[in-house]
């Protein structure tokens, strides 16, 4: 309901002349002399009130003039000019019977979103090119089960009052302290050739909201086109670190990290967990034991900002049967993902429920690192839009435009829209958003989406030296996070080693991804980027003062084929996500190694194996950063799927059962060989190699038809590494040089070598200057103590 038609109510006007304000008190106040409420009752006046159950009928009109001209009359002569009359519209949005009693104030406009402050609960948004706007609140009498479905209370904004430069304010004294939820109207230009998208129909979510209620549980169909809203707590007391809690603070050279997502680890039945708590954050603390076995030390969380993941499903289209499960559509920036909180709890519990897993994590050594999606919204494109937030609130801001197409959206997200990111409004609401997340939820770092799209100006090109990435590198907060960007984005600006960086941001390192595969897959040519992609990519990051570890190094990321699907698929498979197969990358540099899919040939599936044990070897060799996928540590399939984002199925969920079946082989391994890596520092120098801590044992780079590379790494203690990776579909006799002094060499890899022979933790003396390396299979030998 606006307050401009609260007095447009039928039992006001039979019979509560004291129900004519709700805010009849304050006026006498204000009679009395009261100074404090002069300008609340002005501001009430002025707004008028809507109570937004449907109200008809010239009787009605006719007996509220009469009453609002007497109120008017009584009270101009102490408000004056600041009384103004408000037009009464025909609206017939939900209204509620009664309203409250309540004393507003014209407000701040500082910080943005909702505070609290002396004179009561504030509200403040942005909007540049609003000519109205109206706060719409729905109190906890008035919530239904669905979500923020229920009778609103709208308060229309005067902008002579309730306007400080291009921020929208208003105070409420005695509006409940929580379980208050609260959207905006927005009404401005309609020109839609100059980038205007107003449409005071829809209520949006104020881009400042800490907290976003929605529906409860996820992928819940009942409820699919639940509608959004803001809300807030100041109830809550805040949530207890505890006195022995501490940042882990790991070194960036020694992180391993681990790709995941909240919902696909724990929502399977095989997690054992109860169904109230699958696929949630109290999910990921049950199986924090998992993680310290696999010997990972930082988890990199698919996007966990609220997202709509019934999206796909809001109108008939080829992808309605899916449920968007990774979360690239972000609706808020502040909020957690509401509905992984554990039985339904809603935002509130999120919250606490997310501080509760980052407080376990830490508790056992492990950073979280959050994927962040600021380069798009949910908002999709023109064709089909979908308006909750940034568009209808001033989408000329919000969204990078095409001022040679008529304000059409430009798209270097692939997803309908930009985020203006360098704008100076929304940079600011990125910081604020990324300060929030360190702040308020101790997360250790962020890993950007598409960053590339942080680049662009405001017109879409690329900048030299982008605001928002400065500013992220120089923010005192944000000084202890881990940044790491994914250096592309949709429209073709491709970064790796080249992202504008202040010698603090690191990338993903899609050349490394690239080229490993090429050359375990066996493609030729590949020797000498084999040896300079396991030395740290010193051709991309050895400029100025970058490291090493600024090299995120994978091979498997979320988007893409599993581990397993890369040595079983040659093509995508990707006919369940209603595209015809037209979606996801045709350029997988896989190999099926002899047959596509699902096979029983022994042969092929040994194969299989080694490759997988020589990516993850070669991976965890690697100097820089390594990261690993969810999955990969049991040989997780999607069936070829190499673009799984809405299927809320085993494609996506973690199998707890296989896990089991294979903890004494692969799983084995791969445990084995991060634990390794994370004991021997040789594995992730700070500083590029130089000729004494490596030794290539190759006279021939340029024999274009080797795919062979051996080498030796060496350690100060004298615990040498070799290492060989042999591509060839053959035996290699391998030379292998002298160990160091009173040393001897062990074996401790060979992937050519069933479990648990495959890994020796304390190795196996070896003799001799050779070593025979299997077709497609690797070996690591290290020099101990005789």
């Amino acid at each position: 309901m606006k307050i401009s038609e609260m007095l447009r109510t039928q039992h006001f006007c039979e019979s509560n002349a004291t129900k004519l304000p709700l805010f009849a008190s304050s006026l006498s106040n204000c009679y009395n002399g009261s100074t404090s409420c002069t300008v609340a009752s002005s501001r009430v006046l002025d707004m008028g009130f809507k109570l937004s159950k449907q109200a008809s009928g010239s009787n009605q009109q006719c007996c509220f003039r009469k009453a609002w001209d007497r109120i008017r009359h009584r009270i101009m002569n102490v408000f004056g000019r600041r009384a103004h009359e408000r037009v009464l519209e025909e609206e017939a949005p939900q209204v509620s019977e009664t309203g409250p009693s309540w004393k507003i104030f014209p407000g701040q406009a500082v910080p943005l979103g909702v505070s609290e402050v002396d004179t009561g609960i504030n509200f403040a948004i942005f909007s540049q090119h609003a000519t109205s706007v109206t706060l719409c609140l729905s109190l906890p009498d008035r919530e239904k089960t669905g979500g923020p479905d229920g009778g609103m209370v709208e308060l229309a904004l005067d902008p002579q009052m309730n306007k400080t430069g291009d921020i929208w304010h208003i105070c409420i004294k005695d509006l409940p302290r929580s379980n208050v939820q609260y959207g905006y109207r927005f009404d401005g230009p309609r020109d839609w050739n100059q980038g205007h998208r107003f449409d005071s129909s829809i209520v949006l979510i104020d881009p400042y909201a800490k907290l976003v209620e929605g529906r409860r549980y996820f992928g819940d169909a009942n409820y699919k086109f639940s509608k959004f809203l803001g809300t807030y707590d100041f109830d809550s007391l805040p949530f207890d670190w505890g006195d022995s809690y501490k940042l882990p603070n790991i070194p960036e050279k020694d992180l391993v990290i681990y790709e995941m997502n909240v919902r696909a680890f724990t929502a399977d039945e095989s997690s054992g967990l109860e169904p109230d708590i699958r696929g949630s954050y109290l999910g990921v603390i049950d199986m924090i034991p998992h993680l310290l076995e696999l010997g990972v030390n930082a988890i990199e969380l698919l996007p966990v900002f609220e997202f709509d993941e019934m999206e796909f499903q809001r109108r008939p289209n080829p992808r309605d049967h899916m449920i968007n499960t990774w979360g690239y559509s972000t609706i808020n920036f502040f909020a957690p993902m509401s509905r992984y909180a554990s039985a339904g709890g809603g935002p509130l519990k999120a919250s606490k429920e997310f501080k509760e897993m980052v407080k376990a994590l830490h508790g056992a050594g492990i950073e979280v690192i959050l994927d962040v999606v600021y380069n798009h919204t949910n908002e999709a494109d023109d064709a089909n839009p979908y308006t909750t937030s940034f568009r209808g609130i001033d989408n000329k801001v919000y969204y990078m435009l095409d001022p040679n197409n008529k304000g059409q959206l430009l798209n270097f997200s692939g997803c309908g829209n930009t985020l203006n990111c360098n704008h100076p409004v929304v940079m600011e609401l990125i910081l604020d958003s990324l300060r929030h997340w360190v702040v308020e939820y101790h997360v250790d770092g962020f890993r950007f989406d598409l960053a590339s799209v942080l680049c662009r100006g405001t017109d879409g090109s690329p900048l030299n030296a982008p605001p928002i990435i400065r500013a992220i590198a120089k923010d005192a907060i944000l000084s202890r996070c881990k940044v790491i960007s994914e250096p592309w984005d949709c429209g073709g600006l491709y970064q790796v080693g080249k992202f504008p960086n202040w010698d603090r941001w690191a990338e993903w390192n899609g050349k490394y991804r690239d080229d490993i595969r090429r050359f375990i897959k066996g493609d030729k040519g590949m020797k000498g980027t084999l040896a300079t992609r396991v030395a740290g990519s010193a051709d991309l990051y050895n400029v100025n003062k970058r490291k090493p570890y600024h090299s995120i190094n994978f091979v498997i990321a979320h988007d893409g084929f599993t581990l397993y699907d890369l040595v079983s698929y040659n093509f995508k498979h990707n006919d369940a996500n209603g595209e015809g197969g037209n979606d996801g990358s045709n350029d997988n540099l896989s190999w099926n190694c002899g047959f596509e899919g699902e096979t029983d040939d022994d042969t092929i599936k040994a194969i299989r194996s080694r490759q997988m044990k020589n990516f993850h070897l070669v991976l965890m060799i690697s100097q820089g950063t390594p990261m690993m996928l969810m999955g990969d540590e049991y040989a997780h399939t999607r069936y070829g799927n190499n673009n799984s984002y809405g299927h809320d199925t085993d494609i996506n969920h973690f199998q707890w059962g296989l896990l089991e079946t294979r903890k004494g082989n692969h799983f084995r391994f791969f445990k084995e060989v991060i634990k390794f890596r994370r004991a021997h520092p040789v594995f992730s120098h700070e500083t590029f190699l130089n000729k004494n801590d490596v030794t290539w044992h190759e006279d021939n780079w340029d024999n274009y038809d080797s795919t062979f590379l051996a080498f030796t790494l060496h350690d100060s203690n004298g615990e040498d590494i070799y290492l060989a990776f042999n591509a060839h579909d053959y035996s290699v006799k391998a030379y292998v040089p002298p160990p160091p002094v009173k040393r001897k060499w062990f074996r401790v890899v060979d992937t050519n070598l069933k479990s648990p022979n495959d890994f020796v933790t304390d190795g196996v003396p070896t003799t001799g200057s050779t070593y025979k390396v299997a077709p497609f299979s690797s070996i690591l030998l290290q020099a101990k103590l005789t």
